[in-house]
């Protein structure tokens, strides 16, 4: 069953004793009470997860409610909590929302510590992966929110998750968080694009959710190969183009946009010096993503899978068979 499936008084009911869903390889158990706009807002923006009632094994139990005393009435404020104990100071009673995309990023990203996880958005076509390692500010997510709408399957924006052991992407659909200016550019870009309520004066400026395509979420289990490596850069007059990255400089510039490169030591560099070694990295310096997309896809007719990369394929859709 998927949330999509709930009435929102049945989503809301869920909510208030504990829902269960699933995003990527994660189960949380989310327990909201005292945030009617927020139960709204998740039965239009969770539509596409799948949830269950069954006991299941949870990574996450979060909680989001509004705390008692005084301010209830005065600046009403909502908090958010892990396992009962707070995970960040309280957000406004209106950002609820971001507050929980935030808080559920701090938790994977300070327990799920059997990937590499790299601050990079992932998009995939016909198992080969794109990553775009990158900082705030670089065009990063709406970049991955566009090509989820041409063609591409989205994997992450947030994290990229890579398993060690395998070299594979593992998908995690999350909301990507449009900031600022990029909002409407999404808007012009598609009429597809289903973004979310506009949460002006956040902690990261003006931002709205952008839902990741459903064909995305369903297939939520099927991991990906990487095949490159690029590092994007938002620059207004600048070329769209793609600059070929030295393979020793894309390792240090992965290393230094990953959260657990140091936590996770040999391990951790082993991960980070084995996907340079299969990919192909570059600088993509762009101001226009109708000028953008097509320039990727012909990097990925140009350049087909390598035959390691296509047995790895064959591997993931036998064992997703």
């Amino acid at each position: 069953m998927k949330i999509a499936d709930l009435t929102v008084m049945e989503l809301q009911e869920r909510l208030r004793t504990g829902l269960m869903y699933q995003i990527g390889p994660f189960k949380f158990q989310l327990t909201v009470k005292n945030c009617k706009t927020l139960v709204s807002q998740l039965h239009w923006l969770f539509a596409h997860y799948p949830t269950f009632s069954q006991p299941q094994l949870i990574d996450f139990s979060i909680q989001v409610k509004r705390p008692q005393l005084w301010r209830r009435w005065w600046r009403p404020q909502v908090e958010f909590r892990t396992d009962g104990e707070p995970g960040m100071a309280p957000f406004p009673l209106d950002h609820a929302l971001p507050m929980l995309e935030w808080g559920s990023n701090w938790c994977i990203a300070t327990h799920a510590h059997r990937y590499l996880m790299l601050h990079a958005a992932v998009v995939e076509r016909n198992g080969q992966a794109i990553l775009f390692p990158a900082w705030p500010g670089s065009g990063k997510s709406t970049l991955c929110a566009a090509l989820s709408l041409s063609g591409w399957r989205m994997l992450s924006d947030e994290f990229g998750l890579l398993e060690p052991e395998t070299g594979l992407l593992q998908p995690l659909p999350k909301l990507i968080p449009l900031k600022n200016t990029s909002i409407e550019v999404m808007k012009r870009f598609s009429p597809e694009a289903v973004i979310g309520p506009l949460f002006e004066k956040t902690r990261k400026g003006m931002v709205a959710h952008f839902r990741p395509p459903a064909a995305s979420i369903e297939r939520a289990e099927e991991k990906a190969h990487p095949r490159w490596v690029i590092f994007p850069r938002y620059k207004p007059g600048a070329n769209n183009e793609l600059i070929l990255v030295e393979k020793s400089q894309a390792l240090l510039r992965l290393a230094n946009n990953a959260f657990n490169y140091k936590l996770l030591g040999v391990s951790g560099f082993q991960a980070a010096r084995q996907l340079v070694d299969q990919c192909s990295c570059y600088e993509l310096n762009f101001d226009n993503l109708r000028a953008v997309i097509p320039l990727l896809l012909s990097l990925y007719e140009q350049q087909p899978a390598s035959q390691s990369a296509k047995s790895i394929s064959r591997v993931v859709n036998e064992t997703a068979g």
